[in-house]
């Protein structure tokens, strides 16, 4: 019988603690085996419990969730689920996915109040997502970098266009601080995260890469060195305004899984750009990306996906590959370089 996911729920309110513990106690895969009143407490449950996810609010006294996660920085530890206010403590948010935390939660409120039933569907989802994260990735942050021999496609990208979900705050930061600031030609982002989060994100991410990196809105036009993340509640598609191409924000096809979706991204830039595109999908759960990186490669678009190794969850990039779209698999500390040699001015040799 497959041993149930150990969670450990942490949050300052008393209120928000007793739903959190209804919710995941309900799922028979689930089990509550705790809970903490703020990050020290935490800290003395994790070791004592040793809970395989840990749902995290990040304002509590004491020792918050940021603080929490520092803490079980660099040792064998539980993966973390952030259940936060966007409306509060976007920033807050952003640094704990960087520091580790492998899934975000939209709380509807810090009140006590029943809405915040309303997130039991996506919680329970999450748990079980992040109880399959990788935590000890055999392709280390702080690994040195990998160059890589990349042919060139037949016909040069026009536009970088890169997909992520669980795991992929962090796979960002690390791609798009390794872009050179000459790269010519614009990048277009999809990371799957709640409303309110994407903007502290683009902040963030524009303060770590050589590339200028916004939110995006409705006409951006698209240039070399800019990087657009696509907003939250929205999918991004590129689409043609007379000579340029811009951004167009859309909540059609509502019925889609995720809004922003990868799939949208792609599906728009095979029909704008063709050939001249070039898609990677990252670390993720699930499948999206897989009907894009088909529409990319009719189009005779390459598609790379990141290696199992460096991926906190292989879903996304493992569908594609799987599907025999994928170009190249390169683990993420070589996917920088490779991107780089292939937009690098060609020579006579090449």
């Amino acid at each position: 019988m497959k041993r149930k996911t150990r969670v450990l729920v942490v949050d300052d309110s008393a209120f928000a603690r007793k739903v959190l513990r209804e919710v995941l106690s309900r799922e028979a895969d689930i089990e509550v085996v705790g809970i903490a009143r703020d990050g020290l407490d935490a800290l003395e449950k994790i070791a004592e419990l040793a809970p395989d996810v840990v749902t995290l609010d990040l304002l509590m006294p004491n020792l918050d969730g940021v603080g929490l996660l520092r803490s079980i920085a660099g040792r064998p530890s539980p993966r973390v689920v952030v259940v936060s206010t966007a409306e509060q403590d976007g920033e807050l948010a952003v640094d704990a996915l960087q520091a580790g935390a492998v899934e975000i939660v939209h709380k509807p409120t810090s009140l006590a109040t029943a809405r915040l039933y309303e997130l039991s569907r996506e919680l329970v989802e999450k748990v079980r997502t992040a109880a399959i994260a990788q935590l000890e990735l055999v392709d280390a942050p702080d690994g040195p970098p990998v160059a890589v021999a990349v042919e060139r496609p037949p016909v040069r990208p026009r536009v970088l266009l890169v997909g992520a979900s669980t795991g992929g705050p962090q796979a960002l930061t690390r791609l798009l601080s390794a872009l050179p600031a000459d790269l010519p030609v614009p990048v277009a982002l999809v990371l799957h995260m709640p409303i309110g989060y994407t903007a502290a994100l683009a902040a963030r991410l524009n303060g770590v890469s050589p590339l200028e990196v916004v939110e995006a809105s409705e006409g951006m036009v698209l240039r070399p060195g800019l990087a657009v993340l696509a907003r939250a509640g929205f999918h991004m598609k590129l689409v043609r305004d007379g000579d340029r191409e811009v951004v167009h924000l859309d909540v059609a096809p509502i019925e889609a899984q995720h809004r922003p979706a990868v799939d949208e991204l792609f599906l728009s830039a095979a029909k704008t750009y063709g050939a001249a595109a070039l898609g990677v999908v990252l670390t993720g759960m699930g499948e999206d990306g897989l009907q894009g990186a088909r529409a990319l490669a009719a189009a005779g678009a390459w598609v790379f996906t990141e290696s199992m190794s460096s991926c906190v969850v292989y879903g996304m990039p493992r569908a594609v590959a799987e599907a025999g779209l994928s170009t190249r698999t390169l683990p993420l500390s070589a996917m920088a370089p490779a991107l780089a040699a292939l937009f690098a001015p060609a020579t006579p040799d090449r």
